[in-house]
C-alpha cells in the first residue's frame, strides 16, 4: 500500500495538478490538507473516476482535510477531539482496510500559529496538546497508526535550508518542537527521517522569493507511524520535482508504502 500526505493549497485551483499527480504516482491512500472548499462542492467525482472512495472534513475558503483511498474505508470521523468549541476543518480520520492490515490513518492540518507569542501561537500549541491525546489513545488500541498531514514544524535544524530564519516563526519554536515530540514519545516514528536521515530534504518552498529555484526548503509534512505501522514500512520519500511543475502546491507529496 502506498500512503501519501499532500497539502495541495486549495483544490479549486490544483484539481488538474492532483490529478496528475495521482495518474502519475498512483498511490493507493492520500491525505489532503487545505482543501479549502466544503463538502458539497468538493470535486469527488474527479478521484472516483481514479478509483477511489472519498471523505472529507470541508470548511469555506480556509483549511480543511480529506482522505481518499481505494481501499474500503469504515468509521470515519471528523474533528480533533478535545474541544466541542473549534469549528476549524483540521481533522479526520478512518480505518482503511488493507489487503494484509487494517490501518487507521488520521489526516491532520495542524495550525500554523504566527505570529508568535499571540492568540494563534496558543491555539496552535492546545492544539498539539489534544493531537497528544489522541496520539497516545490511538496507540492503545494496538492497531497500525498513520498520523500524516502538514504539520507546519520543522523538527530540526537540518529540516530547514536557512533555520537561522526560522528561529522566531512559529514552525520551529522551542515550544513547538517540543510539542512535536511529545507527540512522538510514546512510540511514533518519523517515517521519512527514519528512512533518509540527514538534511537537504524538504516539502514546502514558499512561492516568495524564488525559494523553489534556489532550494530554499523546509521539512514541515510528516507520517508519524505506531510501531506496528512502523513493522509494515518498506520505503519512505517525498516527490519533490511536483514543486516545478504547472500550478503547483507550495509543498509536495510525502509518501510511504507499506507491506498492508
Amino acid at each position: 500500500m502506498k500512503l501519501a500526505t499532500f497539502n495541495i493549497n486549495g483544490i479549486k485551483a490544483r484539481v488538474q495538478a492532483l490529478a496528475d499527480w495521482l495518474d502519475d504516482a498512483q498511490p493507493d491512500v492520500v491525505l489532503l490538507q487545505e482543501i479549502k472548499s466544503i463538502d458539497a462542492v468538493f470535486p469527488r467525482e474527479v478521484f472516483e473516476d481514479r478509483g477511489y472512495a472519498v471523505e472529507t472534513h470541508g470548511q469555506k475558503s480556509f483549511n480543511g482535510v480529506a482522505i481518499l483511498s481505494k481501499y474500503p474505508v469504515e468509521d470515519v470521523s471528523r474533528g480533533l477531539p478535545g474541544d466541542d468549541s473549534d469549528e476549524q476543518a483540521r481533522w479526520i480520520e478512518a480505518t482503511v482496510i488493507g489487503d494484509h492490515a487494517a490501518l487507521r490513518v488520521c489526516g491532520l492540518y495542524l495550525p500554523n500559529g504566527n505570529p508568535a507569542p499571540g492568540p494563534k501561537y496558543d491555539y496552535k500549541l492546545a492544539w498539539m496538546a489534544r493531537m497528544e491525546a489522541r496520539a497516545r489513545a490511538l496507540l492503545a488500541s494496538e492497531m497500525p497508526v498513520i498520523l500524516g498531514g502538514d504539520y507546519n514544524v520543522i523538527p530540526q535544524d537540518d529540516d530547514a535550508a536557512r533555520p537561522e530564519a526560522w528561529r522566531k516563526d512559529a514552525l520551529a519554536l522551542p515550544a513547538s518542537r517540543a510539542a512535536f515530540r511529545r507527540i512522538l514519545h510514546p512510540g511514533y516514528t518519523d517515517a521519512f527521517r527514519t528512512r533518509v536521515p540527514g538534511g537537504g530534504h524538504y516539502s514546502f518552498w514558499a512561492y516568495q522569493g524564488g525559494a523553489w529555484n534556489r532550494n530554499d526548503g523546509i521539512r514541515i509534512d510528516h507520517l508519524l507511524l505506531s510501531p506496528q505501522a512502523a513493522d509494515l514500512m518498506r520505503d519512505a520519500g517525498i516527490d519533490a520535482e511536483v514543486r516545478g511543475q504547472q500550478k503547483p502546491s507550495d509543498h509536495v507529496p510525502v509518501w510511504i508504502d507499506l507491506a498492508a
